[in-house]
């Protein structure tokens, strides 16, 4: 089930856009059962259990961390985590930074930008964004490197909402994209609206339950 899920998912994306599988809550086989498809890239919301199922699988995957990030918990994954998807606070950068170097890695970050109406998402604004890019302290970061932007949309069934809050970020990735060469990725887009997302410029979709089933919460 797993493999044609992923199969039928792979088969309507363009080529520029990159599939994170959020395997978050499944068990290991599951994961397993993707890799087998070919699937490398896997994202997760607890660094934890990230971390577990590091250390169980093979070493060929890429973790992505795509929850809200508590700056204390980042020395866990420090050593393998390949990109960073919800950083919303320069404080959490710092700590990134600080963890990398003690791995004597770079670490690719997106910073994510609150584009969705419900005060329950986590981002920094659209001016925020621009400033942490633009501020010298930045430049002191050497063990990161921010590759992209990162927003949440609604939950909503209205497609146009969706559009409009999805365009507003594409609007702004390529705004900064003149200034700052390493802007290569724009994640947008979950198992409910991933298809608006790619039509508005998303490189990168976050897909969980239209691959694994859905989600156990228990």
């Amino acid at each position: 089930m797993i493999q044609e899920n992923l199969q039928n998912i792979k088969a309507t994306l363009p080529k520029n856009v990159t599939l994170v599988a959020v395997s978050k809550t499944k068990p290991v086989e599951d994961l397993q059962e993707a890799y087998n498809a070919g699937q490398r890239i896997f994202g997760e919301n607890r660094i934890q259990e990230m971390a577990e199922k590091y250390e169980l699988l093979p070493k060929d995957i890429k973790w992505h961390m795509i929850g809200h990030l508590q700056s204390n918990k980042v020395k866990y994954m420090a050593h393998f985590v390949d990109l960073i998807h919800g950083v919303d606070k320069f404080s959490t950068l710092k700590e990134i930074n600080k963890q990398a170097k003690k791995h004597d890695r770079v670490i690719h970050c997106l910073l994510q930008a609150k584009i969705a109406e419900e005060d329950s998402k986590f981002g920094l604004s659209f001016d925020e964004i621009e400033n942490i890019l633009a501020s010298e302290k930045l430049k002191d970061l050497v063990n990161i490197k921010i590759v992209g932007l990162m927003g949440m949309a609604t939950f909503t069934d209205d497609k146009q909402q969706l559009h409009k809050e999805f365009s507003s970020l594409k609007n702004l990735f390529d705004k900064l994209k003149t200034d700052n060469q390493n802007l290569k990725t724009l994640s947008m887009g979950m198992s409910g609206d991933y298809q608006i997302a790619i039509e508005n410029g998303s490189t990168m979709i976050r897909v969980g339950s239209s691959i694994f089933g859905k989600r156990n919460y228990n």
